[in-house]
This record gives C-alpha cells, sequence and structure tokens, in this order.
C-alpha cells in the first residue's frame, strides 16, 4: 500500500474507536495558571503550571470538591505558532487571583466531545477522531478545546480523559 493510502488507512484505525457526540455544557469553574507555549512544549510545561495551582488549593479548603485536572487550550490565530493554556483544576467557585493562579472558565455552549480511555501519550488520537467527525459533519470548531482528566490509576489502561471541542 502505497503512503498516502496506508496514513488513510492509518488515520481510520486511530479514529475508529472513538464516539464523537454533541452536546450542550455549562461553564465550569477553574483555578489555572496560564502559560503562552507551543503544542510541543504542553508536556514539559503542564506539570510545574499544576503544581502551583495544587498549592493554592491546599491553602483554600473548600475551593475543590471532586474537581479534575483540565486543560483549556485557547487556539491560536492562524500563522501563530504558540497558544495560551491554562492548566487547571475544576473549582466550586469563583475566588480572587492570588500570583499566578487565576480563576477562568471552560465556556458554556455546545460542545463535541468523545472519551480517550488509556495512556496520555496515545491522547493525540481523540483529538484526531474529533478533527475527522468535524471533517465529516462540516461543523466548526470554536476558540477553544480542553481536556478533563479523569482520576488517576497506575494502570494506564483505564485511564479516561474527555476531549471537549467548542463548536461555533
Amino acid at each position: 500500500m502505497g503512503g498516502e493510502g496506508y496514513w488513510r488507512l492509518h488515520k481510520q484505525q486511530l479514529t475508529m474507536n472513538y464516539h464523537v457526540v454533541t452536546k450542550s455544557v455549562s461553564a465550569q469553574s477553574l483555578a489555572a495558571v496560564r502559560r503562552r507555549v507551543r503544542i510541543a512544549e504542553v508536556g514539559r510545561t503542564w506539570k510545574p503550571a499544576l503544581d502551583l495551582v495544587w498549592e493554592f488549593l491546599r491553602h483554600h479548603e473548600g475551593l475543590r470538591t471532586d474537581g479534575h485536572n483540565c486543560f483549556l487550550y485557547h487556539h491560536p490565530a492562524p500563522g501563530e505558532a504558540e497558544m495560551v493554556v491554562d492548566f487547571g483544576v475544576q473549582v466550586i467557585r469563583p475566588f480572587e487571583d492570588a500570583g499566578e493562579v487565576i480563576y477562568t472558565e471552560t465556556p458554556a455552549g455546545e460542545v463535541a466531545v468523545t472519551t480517550h480511555i488509556g495512556s496520555y501519550g496515545k491522547l493525540a488520537a481523540a483529538h484526531e477522531a474529533i478533527n475527522s467527525w468535524r471533517a465529516v459533519t462540516g461543523r466548526t470548531f470554536g476558540a477553544c478545546s480542553w481536556e478533563i482528566y479523569g482520576d488517576w490509576t497506575d494502570n494506564e489502561a483505564k485511564l479516561e480523559t474527555q476531549v471537549v471541542y467548542l463548536l461555533s
């Protein structure tokens, strides 16, 4: 099979295990640290930023009950190499910004969502599935997307991450 045919088949295999649905969501409150990064830098930027958020939350009891880590990606304008990412944790109410930790929210509105089960290293396949869904349906993405990380487990096969794209 030639290069392009292989890529189409490989791409189809990557996305066939994902079920993309649309739904309306409410805004979710986040305690976050905002960084401007290239997509390739997210892997080494998230932990120091999230450590600051968790340190803040340890000193502000009652702000978080069972919220999960959530990375909010503000899509860059065409041609921009960097994007703004809010590395955060879901919280139950607004609060005053403190140092680098800010209050922000995921947007409310119609979204396309899928769930990735497995290693974070293979999370790109879920994004590819939603992008393939967009291409097939003709829908347009909004200004941001986000990932909501489920409860931690040492068993990578049981890790769950919701991948969410705001629709226009």
